[in-house]
């Protein structure tokens, strides 16, 4: 059934081509809501990104994109990438080239990020995977990136046992999702405010996504340019991206 669900869901996409060679984007209606998908494959040059060299945050995708150009390199593709306090540090797990700035958090607390079971996105070399945070902490991964967000929407396959399919609880929201063989990744937004319920049926229907985390609501925000996307607002805490040269 689900797999009949997703062919549905896949024909009805609007395809776009690619941003470049290492993501591309569509524009998805699923189950009468409208989302924008951007898949990444793992082997891309995927990253977090959180502060500058000064220590300053980056806040914004055009300031981390400005950053790299002098570098000679580019932001493909950017999203807001879990929870953060007033100062935009982050709330959960942070990890940035091998170098932690938050421990795991999983105890359960106020908030989104508190609806436990909560997850971590792990990126490593050519693979990239959400975790459960209980299962993260018991399977201890080698994460050159991460960042913990909450809640997870969709656990081995099963939605997080707290979404209501009645819930009127509707924001922008915005999430990722990681193939089983942790090949691929599906970043998605909502172009209308959805449920938990409605946005984790997505990843797991109508994407096939066996593990997908929840980013944020109300603040989601994309950063696709040659899909025509460049989100702006208030200031980021914590940022995953595409980079590839610029040239």
């Amino acid at each position: 059934m689900r797999a009949a669900l997703t062919a549905l869901s896949l024909a009805a996409a609007v395809l776009v081509p690619s941003l470049a060679a290492a993501v591309s984007c569509e524009s998805k209606t699923f189950e009468d809501h409208d989302y924008t998908l951007c898949r990444v494959g793992a082997d891309e040059d995927l990253r977090t990104f959180l502060r500058a060299p000064g220590g300053e945050v980056w806040g914004h995708f055009a300031s981390l994109d400005a950053a790299l150009r002098e570098k000679g390199e580019r932001l493909v593709f950017a999203m807001n990438a879990g929870m953060y306090h007033e100062d935009r540090a982050p709330v959960g797990h942070y990890v940035e080239d091998g170098t932690e700035e938050m421990r795991v958090i999983s105890s359960p607390g106020p908030g989104n990020f508190g609806l436990l079971p909560n997850g971590i996105l792990c990126i490593a070399e050519g693979t990239a995977e959400v975790y459960e945070t209980r299962d993260f902490l018991a399977k201890k991964p080698q994460c050159r990136y991460a960042t913990q967000s909450g809640p997870m929407l969709v656990i081995d396959g099963e939605l997080h046992p707290r979404f209501l399919p009645d819930s009127t609880s509707r924001y922008i929201r915005n999430g990722v999702g990681t193939s089983a063989d942790g090949k691929d990744l599906i970043f998605a937004i909502s172009e209308e405010p959805v449920s938990f319920y409605e946005f984790g049926t997505l990843f797991r229907d109508g994407l096939d996504m066996p593990n997908a985390l929840f980013f944020d609501g109300n603040v989601s925000r994309l950063f696709a340019p040659d899909f025509g996307r460049t989100d702006i607002g208030r200031p980021l805490g914590p940022i995953v991206g595409v980079v590839e040269p610029s040239s």
